[in-house]
């Protein structure tokens, strides 16, 4: 084979330039390294509920899953899903035109964008963002457009400025990319200013696609509350969720999307060369998940919420801004306090400060000054390992 040359075309196509190696990989090989704990990539230290581990083999052992399933899910998990959606927020779904299994919401995700937008077109972003929303806009030709959630100091949360979004819509505006509970600020957005994100869309004719994956992780008086129940959004949103956080086998990748029959065809027609199917047997397990009483969830919650307090409350003690989140498993900080300033820098010395692992929020944002102060932990891990790292942190920061 001919060797590159520095004249040569890049392989990889300008599109994805910009996106290299993910944070997280960085990050993780970090903690690897030094042996620090790793609060930055968000998956649990424990596996889920043990019946639906065991409904897992089973499944395994029936044979049921362990040649290609069905291209849009197995019924039964279909059936599973169309009865959470109508059992938790009266959404009624066809389970055989509405809904669609997937390989994890990140695959969701993408196949919802590549199937919904052309080239030149405009998508809407919070901002900071799962890191994915920017390579599948990217992947699909279109063009994002932040709009920054700011810290709010006297609620302690991030707020969406509803009159931004409104100023960011154009006539090549297709699409609103929301996410909430919302990764990584830790807001939920209000019925409030759902109405108006709804009201927004339906008076510019726009699609949404709403990532809902932290549904169940709602804390306080906060209130999740789906898109697509509030008038007008059925017939033009996609809703994206996943079993990965809700019952703490993200490794399972099962996801899913709901919405009206010509949006999830859409959606369909994309996921199908994507990976086509995946996740057999954990498809069968998926959906006796979704059926375990309400108390799981109540306990799951609460369970998440005395972590979220162990987490933030030492985090404080050591000297941190935090921003306590109404919902997901990550606490956002301003380190400034601690005389930082710069994120990227602050996670990189981390490990070997303090043998703990976090990640920098500015990785999230198109505007990187505004994400700059800004560092993300995840407290979706043992007690025992949340209280070592932030006694830690405590000896690294504290004064």
């Amino acid at each position: 084979m001919t060797p590159m040359t520095s004249t040569a075309r890049p392989l990889l196509n300008r599109r994805l330039a910009e996106f290299g190696t993910t944070i997280f990989a960085e990050m993780s090989a970090l903690a690897a390294a030094t042996g620090a704990i790793n609060l930055g990539q968000g998956f649990p230290d424990t596996d889920g509920p043990e019946e639906i581990r065991e409904a897992a083999v089973r499944a395994l052992r029936d044979g049921r899953g362990n040649q290609y399933p069905p291209g849009p899910g197995v019924p039964e998990l279909r059936t599973a899903i169309a009865e959470h959606q109508r059992r938790r927020y009266g959404l009624a779904f066809d389970p055989d035109t509405e809904v669609l299994v997937t390989a994890g919401a990140t695959e969701a995700i993408a196949a919802a964008l590549l199937a919904l937008l052309e080239p030149g077109d405009e998508v809407i972003a919070l901002e900071p963002y799962y890191d994915s929303y920017a390579a599948c806009i990217a992947m699909a030709g279109a063009t994002r457009v932040p709009v920054t959630l700011r810290p709010d100091p006297e609620r302690a949360r991030f707020r969406l400025d509803l009159d931004e979004l409104r100023d960011a819509v154009t006539d090549r505006t297709r699409l609103l990319l929301i996410n909430t509970p919302h990764n990584p600020t830790g807001t939920v957005l209000t019925r409030e200013e759902l109405a108006a994100i709804a009201e927004l869309a339906v008076e510019r004719n726009l699609l949404v696609v709403t990532d809902e994956v932290y549904e169940h992780l709602v804390f306080d008086d906060a209130e999740h509350v789906p898109l697509a129940t509030l008038p007008g959004m059925r017939e033009r949103t996609v809703t994206i969720g996943s079993a990965g956080k809700t019952f703490s086998f993200t490794g399972w990748k099962v996801g899913w999307v709901t919405g009206a029959a010509e949006l999830v065809t859409a959606v369909r027609s994309a996921k199908q060369y994507l990976t086509y199917v995946a996740s057999g047997p954990f498809q069968y397990a998926v959906a006796e998940a979704l059926r375990l009483p309400d108390s799981y969830f109540e306990e799951f919650r609460a369970d998440m919420r005395s972590k979220r307090e162990l987490l933030a409350d030492g985090l404080e003690q050591a000297g941190f801004k935090v921003f306590r989140p109404a919902g997901t498993y990550f606490v956002t900080t301003d380190i400034r306090p601690l005389g930082e300033s710069d994120g990227f820098a602050f996670c990189r010395a981390l490990p070997e400060r303090a043998g703990v692992v976090a990640i920098p929020n500015a990785v999230f944002y198109d505007h990187r000054d505004e994400g700059a102060p800004f560092v993300r932990f995840a407290f979706c891990k043992r007690g025992e390992v949340l209280a070592d790292a932030t006694e830690r942190l405590h000896k690294a920061f504290a004064p």
